[in-house]
């Protein structure tokens, strides 16, 4: 017997063009899918959902996030890119069990979840082993997020037993499509290894039929032009997400395009760590929709609302400056809160390969689902339903639906022993920081 869910009376935002902005709707889940979206649904054999004053919308994805770094976040919130390498690939990466994997992958995607994130793409190059990688995905799939697991390594060159490991986790965990977490390969690529290498990652991942994901355009050694000689390479094609591309040229951002490829931009971290402005406006100029994605929460907070708005200001605030600097007035916005919106839900479905199912709350597709609290202090009334969204976060997040099960209700995430898991999380913390200064509850 199908299971029925009515959710009644919200703001739609559906980022479906078909259906579009409704000031009030109702959404029909059947068992994991959407059945309906309209201005009045009657289904008296469903369960009722009120979403009045809630803002009703698909699930907010996340398209490159490194999970493992959770249980030590804020320590990398000073740091220059340099930095970052030095010590969290160089010093600490080495040093995480398998168990640190597994904490920190669960405690992120439960942070993603309660933010609202329904989906993920683990950037997952802490394999120091190949236990590690079963770690990893034991973390996501104890969360209950839906997640794109990227199968990376810390450094290069790369073991020798990594290749075959990717094969044994296709064939071990994802041998059907019909399940939350999907695989992807997470490469160094070559600006953090070689040619030679990202050609093996990408030709790897060709055979399994994955998408692979590379940092590539990341400050000085985006003087490498990388997407030019992946290009004469013949490397370059519509299953690869490249990372940043802060640095690459105006003419590599078309050979993105001209190649169906992907980019996740992530501002925040970009504008703090050096990898070069954000990319935003070149990249849409391109006729390239980028997606969002928060990076490292050990440098900055795991909020894709926050990664809406840093991404609005850090591109308004470069056009604007570059209007004063011809002596001109900026006559109009060209990236609107609209437009960030859909970079975090259909811009990052289509990015992970995964438009079909999710991204839009369209009939047919998964019910990804969250509903936002406006009765709030910090919106209180929606005049622009774009720009709310983007003010939202977390607080904001009421209830969130992942394949159709409710995995935060009423504010509160279900299933979980909050408390434990943050021990736990304290626990590896104080095994990969002993030299740490505690502060605050737990310090001791």
């Amino acid at each position: 017997m199908s299971n029925k869910t009515l959710i009644k009376g919200g703001i739609i935002f559906s980022a479906d063009p078909a259906i579009g902005d409704l000031p009030e709707g109702d959404v029909l889940i059947e068992d994991d899918r959407i059945l309906a979206v309209a201005p009045r649904i009657d289904a008296p054999d469903a369960q009722l959902v009120d979403a009045a004053n809630r803002i009703v919308m698909p699930g907010l994805i996340d398209t490159h996030r490194h999970l493992w770094q959770s249980s030590i976040r804020q320590i990398a919130a000073d740091w220059t890119l340099g930095q970052y390498v030095e010590n969290m690939l160089g010093k600490y990466g080495p040093a995480f069990r398998p168990e640190d994997v597994y904490i920190a992958d669960l405690l992120g995607s439960l942070e993603a979840l309660n933010g609202g994130i329904t989906t993920i793409m683990d950037w997952s190059h802490i394999m120091n082993s190949p236990v590690h990688a079963d770690s990893a995905i034991a973390g996501l799939r104890a969360s209950g997020i839906r997640a794109v697991f990227g199968y990376g390594v810390p450094a290069s060159p790369s073991a020798e037993w990594y290749v075959d490991d990717v094969r044994r986790v296709a064939s071990e965990y994802f041998s059907s499509d019909d399940q939350l977490l999907t695989l992807a390969m997470a490469s160094l690529g070559p600006e953090f290894s070689s040619f030679e290498e990202t050609i093996t990652d990408v030709q790897l991942a060709r055979e399994l039929g994955i998408r692979t994901s590379i940092h590539l355009g990341v400050g000085l050694l985006g003087q490498k032009r990388s997407i030019t000689e992946m290009k004469r390479l013949g490397l370059l094609g519509p299953d690869l997400i490249f990372v940043h591309c802060n640095t690459c040229t105006d003419e590599e951002l078309q050979l993105i395009r001209e190649s169906g490829g992907h980019v996740s931009i992530s501002p925040r971290i970009e504008m703090q760590m050096g990898h070069g402005y954000p990319a935003t406006g070149r990249l849409i100029a391109a006729g390239i929709q980028p997606s969002l994605s928060v990076d490292v929460v050990s440098g900055v907070g795991g909020s894709i609302f926050a990664e809406m708005r840093g991404t609005l200001e850090a591109e308004r605030g470069w056009q604007n400056h570059q209007a004063l600097s011809r002596g001109e007035w900026t006559g109009e916005l060209q990236l609107t809160t609209r437009h960030v919106v859909e970079m975090a839900t259909i811009g990052g479905a289509r990015a992970l390969g995964l438009d079909k199912e999710i991204g839009s709350l369209t009939p047919g597709k998964q019910a990804d689902i969250i509903m936002l609290r406006i009765d709030t202090p910090n919106l209180s009334l929606v005049n622009n339903l774009p720009a709310a969204i983007t003010l939202c976060d977390s607080e904001n997040v009421e209830n969130v639906f992942v394949a159709g099960t409710l995995v935060k209700s009423a504010g509160a995430l279900l299933g979980h022993d909050a408390r434990a898991v943050q021990d736990e999380a304290r626990i590896s913390r104080d095994y990969l920081l002993p030299d740490l200064v505690r502060v605050g509850p737990g310090a001791a």
